[in-house]
């Protein structure tokens, strides 16, 4: 027995002494030399060694090659598809003799990847069109490749670590690129899933990956394949899982991104939003999608930005220029919070709280160029809006963009009590900026429409207002100071507010028989909340230029008083200067006489800022109206008298 155990012994530490003496006598290079033409065999391309290569046979093949390369497709970009600092591959011996790549680990260090496109749409990632047998006979009508049954490869493990790879688009010349990989990838089979963990850096930023393909074997050869991606980062979390076709050219799924502030994407992206604390922040989207072509469509779109929700679908046409189609559902949609604050009143305030404040058109530039950048259609729906102080209801509009040239029509639009349509038509192709508006409005309350657009509260009651205006610019400012075109306006059962004109008819008409007690109650007033005239109809139209407004046909109907009246309203000095000649009607019949004598006249100025108006009474002119109108009672009476009248 002893005698055995030497000669075990003795065998044991010769098979090890030959383990470890095998690799000095094995040619190292004629290994590579084997590997290299087998992967030319294999794919067609060159792999290439340029620096150290170690072997170790024990207890599986183990090549470690530096400064490896392998090259890339024909008339690609560069030489190279890939080059890494380190290639560390562990064969079983098994693979040798199946046929079969068999890895138990492959270590990649420092790799730098080129994945790439050419002009035709062909990926240099295509690497087994070599294994594939005849054309005729393994060739789907797409032209897809077909490998052999029993070729296949197994990864036990693949690390990689630092490194960089980039994609290159032949056909658009767009070009991406990620870096300071630590990557894992699990591979069984060809036939079974592959699966990838780790990390990237993209454009400075950290995203964290778990990607799972479900049959590789489908992707080389083109078919389709399903693949679902998780990934999180500080900017944006998202998740996909889809189905891949026509290599790449045709991808549908489910998708889900969602952040918690889109102010920080933006500038990652090299964009400053300068928007207030409560707006641009957290955000989700998520819905069914389909990327085919140059056309990436996502149906059922269900987003949150946020305080606002949005429904519907989208399609975005890629390619030279960006173009958008669209049908949205954005429910109440509240603008105030993404729009920039009005400008600063420099003025100081009054000490009296509740002193009216003048109005101050805007002069900060605005930039449409933004509207340059693509091209749109668009129908948007809402149940109302709000922006600044203008609210609507529910409403619908149609938006289209081509060549910086936007159309907005109003297709169903209620607001203030009442409905219309209308289109503003603005041209920023060229500066300044052209506007062009038409609209038709009808059983609208005056007052709130008023306030909320032009700060002008004075005007209540229900009506029509229709308008064809036009202006151009590049500030607030300068389209107030170009506004051209008519507006005109019917409004019903109101009153205007400041004053009582009847009330003040009637006092002058009492001072001119020589009541002078009316002068103690006061003529000339300025603006009081508490007066008001009232009307059973107030028609009148305004033809604009360079921002005033004039007026000839005003006419303003009531019970007591008959009001005709001309002047202007003019909105850059934001000033209105009004004449009107009001009458008491001799027999009062209520809202429906028919009687539009008036037996006193007399004139009233409306005049002063938005802010601050003055009705003035001009009771001189009154007094000569009357003075005639006596002479004439008496000439009558005295033909009267001649004839025996």
């Amino acid at each position: 027995m002893k005698t055995l155990a030497k000669v075990l012994g003795v065998i044991i530490v010769v098979i090890i002494g030959l383990l470890i003496a095998i690799p000095f006598f094995i040619p190292v290079d004629a290994i590579f030399n084997k590997v290299s033409e087998q992967v030319q065999n294999t794919t067609g391309r060159t792999l290439t060694i340029a620096g150290d290569k170690d072997l170790a046979i024990f207890p599986s093949l183990r090549l470690e090659l530096n400064d490896v390369s392998f090259s890339n497709m024909e008339g690609g970009s560069q030489a190279n598809m890939a080059t890494m600092k380190q290639l560390d591959v562990h064969i079983p011996w098994s693979t040798l003799f199946s046929g079969e790549v068999k890895l138990d680990k492959f270590v990649i260090r420092e790799p730098d990847v080129l994945l790439e496109t050419n002009a035709q749409g062909q990926g240099n990632w295509q690497l087994f069109d070599k294994v594939a047998t005849e054309q005729s006979q393994q060739s789907t009508e797409q032209g897809q490749v077909k490998l052999p049954d029993n070729f296949d490869i197994e990864l036990g493990e693949v690390a990689i670590y630092g490194g960089q790879f980039t994609y290159l688009d032949g056909q658009t010349g767009s070009k991406q690129q990620i870096s300071d990989l630590e990557l894992a990838v699990l591979l069984k089979s060809l036939r079974q899933p592959l699966e990838l963990e780790g990390g990237i850096t993209y454009m400075g930023e950290r995203f964290n990956l778990d990607i799972e393909l479900d049959n590789p074997i489908k992707a080389i050869e083109g078919r389709p394949f399903t693949l679902t991606q998780n990934l999180t980062s500080a900017l944006v979390d998202m998740e996909f899982k889809g189905n891949i076709a026509e290599q790449g050219g045709n991808i549908s799924g489910t998708l889900m991104l969602q952040g918690d502030s889109v102010k920080r994407i933006a500038k990652w992206q090299g964009v400053e939003l300068n928007a207030k604390d409560n707006a641009f922040n957290d955000f989700r989207v998520e819905g069914s999608m389909q990327l085919q072509g140059q056309a990436f469509t996502i149906n059922k779109l269900v987003a949150t930005l946020d305080q606002l929700a949005i429904e519907g679908m989208s399609t975005i046409h890629l390619g030279e220029r960006l173009a958008l189609t669209a049908n949205v559902d954005l429910g109440m949609l509240d603008l105030n919070p993404y729009l920039p604050e009005p400008a600063a009143n420099t003025e100081q305030p009054s000490n009296d709280d509740s002193q009216a404040q003048p109005l101050e058109w805007d002069d900060t530039p605005i930039d449409l160029s933004a509207l340059n950048a693509l091209d749109a259609d668009i129908v948007v729906r809402s149940s109302g809006l709000k922006a600044r102080d203008i609210t609507l209801g529910e409403n619908q509009f149609s938006i289209k963009l081509d060549n910086a040239v936007a159309t907005l029509s109003m297709d169903k639009f209620a607001a203030y009590e009442g409905q219309g349509t209308g289109k503003v038509t603005l041209n920023a192709a060229r500066q300044p900026y052209h506007i062009d508006t038409q609209f038709d409005l009808s059983g609208i309350n005056a007052e709130p429409l008023l306030s909320d657009a032009v700060k002008f509260d004075k005007l209540m009651g229900k009506g029509a207002l229709n308008w064809q205006l036009t202006t151009e610019g590049q500030s607030q400012q300068d389209f107030v100071d170009a506004l051209a075109g008519k507006l005109a306006f019917s409004f019903a059962d109101g009153a205007v507010k400041g004053a009582n004109i009847a009330e003040l008819v009637r006092k002058a008409k009492e001072l001119i028989k020589g009541n002078t007690s009316a002068l103690s109650q006061g003529l000339n007033t300025g603006f009081d909340k508490s007066q008001q005239t009232d009307f059973t109809a107030l028609t009148g139209s305004m033809n604009f230029t360079k921002g005033v407004g004039v007026n000839s046909d005003l006419s303003l109907l009531s019970p007591l008083i008959r009001i005709t009246g001309e002047g202007q309203v003019d909105l850059p000095a934001t000033k209105v200067n009004y004449r009107l000649v009001t009458g008491i009607v001799d027999s009062i019949e209520g809202q429906g006489t028919t009687d539009d004598s008036t037996g006193f006249k007399i004139p009233v100025r409306i005049k002063g800022p938005f802010h601050d108006v003055a009705v003035n009474l001009d009771v001189g002119e009154a007094a000569k109206e009357e003075v005639k109108e006596k002479a004439k009672e008496k000439v009558k009476d005295k033909l009267k008298g001649l004839f025996g009248g």
